[in-house]
C-alpha cells in the first residue's frame, strides 16, 4: 500500500511563493508517475501537473505554465510544486497524486488515470 502526504501549503500573498511536498512511505522506492491537483470549493478537481517516473517528462496545464514547476526526487521518495507568481485563483486544496503503472516514462493528466491520494494541502493566496 502507498500513501502519499503533503505540506507546505499556507496563506500567502498574491505574487509570492510556496513550495509543495508530496511524500511517499509504505515503500522504500517509488518509481510511479505522479502529479498534482487541485480542487477549488464548489469546483471540480483540476490537473495542475505531471511527472514521468524518473523526472524527465513534465507537463504543466495552461493555468499555471510558466509559474509552477514540478519535480520528483526518487532518493528522497518525494514530489514537489514550486509555485511563484502566485494569483488568488490558485486558492484551492492541493493534492499529490500517484499512477501504479510502475517505470512508465508518461506523465498522466487525468484524475482517474491515478490511483493513489493524498489527503491535500489547503493553499490560500490573498489579493
Amino acid at each position: 500500500q502507498v500513501q502519499l502526504v503533503e505540506s507546505g501549503g499556507g496563506l500567502v500573498q498574491a505574487g509570492g511563493s510556496l513550495r509543495l511536498s508530496c511524500t511517499t512511505s509504505g515503500r522504500t522506492f517509488t518509481p510511479f508517475p505522479m502529479g498534482w491537483f487541485r480542487q477549488a470549493p464548489g469546483k471540480e478537481r483540476e490537473f495542475v501537473a505531471a511527472v514521468s517516473w524518473r523526472g524527465g517528462n513534465t507537463y504543466h496545464s495552461d493555468s499555471v505554465k510558466g509559474r509552477f514547476t514540478i519535480s520528483k526526487d526518487n532518493t528522497k521518495n518525494t514530489l514537489y510544486l514550486q509555485m511563484n507568481s502566485l494569483k488568488p485563483e490558485d486558492t484551492a486544496v492541493y493534492y499529490c497524486a500517484a499512477n501504479s503503472r510502475l517505470y512508465s516514462g508518461r506523465y498522466y493528466t487525468q484524475v482517474d488515470e491515478y490511483d493513489y491520494w493524498g489527503q491535500g494541502t489547503q493553499v490560500t493566496v490573498s489579493s
